[in-house]
């Protein structure tokens, strides 16, 4: 299965595994294996850099096991083949999402308006504090 250009992995990694679908169906869905459950060994693949094994384990989430296997249940649609299609797609969304290396942050200088309102919020601020402790003697 092809992921990116230069990224591919290999069919065998990939079991499927035809279950039947919960929800509204009639008689039909109690008797047709329409959803596709993907299970995907993602921590025994070598072919997925280690840069985003770390990203991909984040947006997994509980669709992580224990094991390092990741599970993808499709039952959107009423038949296997578009459940099964869809199901792979969306494995292959979530590798190239975590294939994306975040931008560099470009470190930026506060404006000078910004460094004056700081400046000015901190004297109030303090003005404030200090009328607090001021003692008035009323004799």
């Amino acid at each position: 299965m092809r992921i990116t250009p230069a990224l591919e992995i290999d069919e065998a990694e990939i079991e499927e595994r035809f279950i039947r679908a919960s929800g509204p169906g009639g008689q039909n869905v109690n008797k047709v294996s329409t959803a596709v459950e993907l299970r995907f060994n993602f921590a025994a693949n070598r072919s997925i850099p280690d840069f985003a094994r770390g990203k991909l384990k984040r947006l997994a989430g509980r669709r992580l096991t224990t094991e390092g296997i990741l599970v993808i249940q499709a039952d959107r649609f009423r038949s296997q083949d578009q459940n099964r299609s869809d199901a792979r797609a969306r494995l292959q969304e979530l590798i190239v999402e975590a294939l994306e290396r975040p931008k560099p942050r470009i470190k930026t200088k506060p404006s000078r308006g910004a460094r004056e309102e700081r400046v000015n919020s901190k004297t109030a601020r303090g003005k404030v504090k200090k009328m607090r402790s001021r003692k008035v003697d009323f004799d």
